[in-house]
């Protein structure tokens, strides 16, 4: 079904309700939506935590009968910016779209905005962009939660290095300064080294290898992520989980493993199949004409060996 001119006109004036009134929930509305075209832009299948998204994005576009075309970007921005410069053209209905830089995303955004195609972001935001709404997890909240469980593993002392995720991220910026806002409340804890790992389990293991060999003394690491976690524990090899305790974040299998092995403390379980699912429905709804909140707030867990098999699949 195409994306009638009313249509457009009516996820518009939903748009600028959600923007002028901070929008209000309402019902989901499939029957409206049923076989358009939704794209949904995600930063890089390469990591488990948006291949789970995407799943739970697919699953949810056919309940709803939307057409869901997955582009992934590999973590590049003009890549994304051209995947959505393409979509703007091609006659899709809607975008969900997962920024590989938030702040370049704003750009890349607009040629859909300016032909009233709605869009929704999912997991990270897009800064300076009138969209119809983000769809997250409290990462905030999420990197206080990792200070704590850091600094209890470290018995509230000692020295910590933080891998940091993709600058000019959402959630790069938000679990980091979740983190720091955390890790003030134990004054014997020090932040001795910051540094970008991109998100990505290879860099990070160099990254941490080089930080460990410059700060031979830490005893906590706190990665942005799971993967960036990961490859802080193979730096560290024997030391992961008895001399040095390491916390991540998004909850992947791979990290669960990690938890019931004891190399890694904890990781904040995001539920990257329940954004992509959320996603697509608040899209449903746009489609068909309801307004939709502005934030979607979904959820997170500290995951720890104490409860790590109620997260195994």
């Amino acid at each position: 079904m195409k994306f009638t001119s009313f249509k457009r006109s009516t996820a518009v004036l939903a748009l600028g309700l959600t923007v002028a009134l901070g929008a209000t929930g309402c019902n989901r509305g499939e029957e409206g939506a049923s076989g358009d075209k939704v794209t949904l832009a995600v930063s890089t299948l390469n990591n488990p935590f948006f291949v789970d998204l995407r799943d739970g994005a697919t699953e949810a576009a056919e309940a709803a009968g939307l057409t869901l075309e997955v582009v992934d970007a590999q973590n590049d921005s003009a890549t994304q910016t051209n995947q959505l410069a393409t979509a703007a053209t091609s006659g899709v209905q809607g975008v969900i779209i997962n920024p590989v830089d938030s702040d370049s995303a704003a750009a890349a955004v607009s040629p859909l905005l300016e032909n009233n195609i709605p869009v929704i972001a999912v997991d990270r935001a897009v800064n300076d962009a009138e969209i119809a709404s983000l769809v997250s997890s409290d990462n905030v909240a999420g990197g206080k939660q990792a200070a704590d469980e850091l600094a209890k593993a470290m018995g509230e002392k000692g020295k910590v290095i933080v891998l940091q995720g993709v600058a000019g991220t959402s959630a790069s910026r938000d679990r980091g300064a979740g983190f720091e806002e955390g890790i003030k409340a134990y004054p014997d804890i020090e932040v001795v080294a910051k540094q970008t790992a991109n998100f990505d389990r290879a860099q990070a293991l160099d990254v941490a290898t080089n930080l460990l060999q410059a700060n031979s003394d830490v005893t906590g690491i706190f990665a942005e992520n799971d993967e960036m976690a990961l490859g802080a524990i193979q730096a560290l090899g024997d030391r992961a989980g008895t001399d040095v305790k390491v916390v991540g974040f998004d909850g992947t299998e791979d990290a669960l493993a990690a938890i019931q092995a004891g190399t890694m403390t904890a990781t904040i379980a995001q539920q990257p199949s329940e954004l992509g699912k959320r996603s697509v429905e608040l899209m449903a709804q746009l489609l068909a004409g309801e307004t939709v909140e502005s934030n979607v707030p979904v959820p997170v867990t500290t995951v720890t060996e104490e409860n790590v098999e109620e997260f195994i699949k």
